[in-house]
């Protein structure tokens, strides 16, 4: 006798936040997508389907993480601190289920093909991977030797990054360098229908975002074009920042960048999303990632690693909760922040970033004490009663 597999599930009684406040409904997955949103589902005749109650439960789209070390990072302080490649259970029981792999400081004893590989791993071991080409240094590396043949020939690569601005680490690059990359990246983006966006990582420097304002005052290269995150490390920056956005351009705050984490001059990042609000950066502006399994070198006034420590993508979770219990913003607002925005800039909405009919099964449940009680990634039950069930290959 050949056993059934089980195709549908019904989960029911869930508040859904998608990210509009759809009340308490039934969701019915088939496969890897919603198929079916409603108070009254029945469950489909002649097949196996698994049924889960998650009265008392809140359901969300999937966290979409746009900046991981899927590889890992870091290495300032010398090759003992270049910090692990990240492992599948330590994503998903921070409710992320689509991530966006970097390089960062080293692009020499780390490489895109390596990155790349990763993405394919993690992606065969249940998550939804996509990953940006080059690192700090210019020339970027790249796999096949330019960054717009990356974005068009490779079908997980969607843009350019991290590169580094206004920070000791970076290649220095002039506004000309900067501009030829974004132009690469812009074409090969519009050429493949990918986001060919730039994740610019903003340092400590006194420039800022001074290049980005001139790289894209005459029009040529719109705003959009970039990702500039870390914005929430220091005062001034963050300053920049919300003008930045108010001009059109996104502002990506680090949740793993706060004062608690040991960046003392940061923006605790769910205040920073309070105080862009109330400035009047428009919602849609503002994302939010984790710069995940990368290292949290300390620098002393001349440019020496003091400390290390590895970031965790669980201080997503951490920030969201904090937006909603402690800035007072709207859940369905927090949401859009680290799922709808992130889809829309990286362009993979609506099949990620939203719940309707049709979009892949990504759900972040968590409790009235917004606990992670659940994940399913693709339709896949990875993470129950906050634990862990599926893992990795080595864990």
């Amino acid at each position: 006798m050949i056993q059934s597999k089980i195709f549908f599930t019904l989960l029911r009684n869930v508040k859904i936040v998608a990210p509009n406040d759809l009340g308490c409904q039934n969701i019915l997955i088939a496969g890897d997508k919603v198929a079916a949103i409603g108070r009254n589902l029945t469950i489909p005749q002649g097949y196996c389907v698994e049924e889960i109650d998650l009265s008392g439960h809140t359901l969300m789209p999937g966290f979409i993480d746009s900046h991981v070390h899927m590889i890992g990072g870091g290495g300032e302080g010398g090759y003992a601190t270049r910090t692990p490649e990240i492992v599948l259970s330590k994503v998903t029981t921070a409710g992320v289920t689509t991530l966006v792999g970097c390089l960062g400081t080293d692009g020499v004893t780390r490489h895109v093909e390596s990155l790349l590989a990763k993405a394919r791993g993690l992606e065969a071991e249940g998550l939804s991977t996509y990953i940006y080409t080059g690192a700090y240094e210019i020339p970027t590396p790249t796999i096949t030797g330019s960054v717009r043949k990356d974005i068009i020939i490779i079908d997980k690569i969607i843009g350019a990054g991290e590169l580094a601005m206004a920070d000791h680490r970076s290649a220095q690059p002039t506004k000309d360098e900067y501009q030829k990359i974004a132009a690469e990246a812009r074409v090969g983006g519009m050429l493949s229908a990918k986001a060919g966006i730039i994740d610019m990582h903003m340092g400590d420097g006194k420039d800022g975002m001074k290049l980005l304002f001139e790289i894209t005052a005459n029009g040529e290269i719109p705003k959009s074009q970039f990702l500039p995150t870390h914005v929430n490390r220091n005062k001034e920056l963050f300053a920049q920042s919300i003008e930045w956005a108010k001009q059109g351009g996104m502002m990506d705050i680090t949740s793993g960048v706060s004062p608690a984490s040991g960046s003392v001059k940061a923006i605790k990042p769910s205040q920073a999303v309070k105080k862009a609000l109330d400035a009047g950066v428009p919602l849609s502006q503002i994302t939010m990632s984790s710069d995940g399994n990368g290292s949290m070198p300390i620098f002393d006034q001349q440019g020496n690693t003091i400390g290390v420590g590895v970031a965790s993508q669980f201080s997503m979770l951490e920030e969201f909760r904090d937006m909603v219990q402690l800035e007072g913003i709207e859940i369905s607002d927090a949401v859009q922040i680290i799922t709808t925005n992130v889809a829309k800039i990286l362009k993979i909405w609506p099949q990620k970033g939203s719940i309707q009919v049709g979009s892949d099964a990504d759900f972040t449940i968590i409790d009235d004490e917004f606990v992670l009680q659940h994940v399913w990634a693709k339709g896949q039950h990875m993470v129950n009663a906050g634990k862990a069930v599926v893992l990795g290959t080595f864990e």
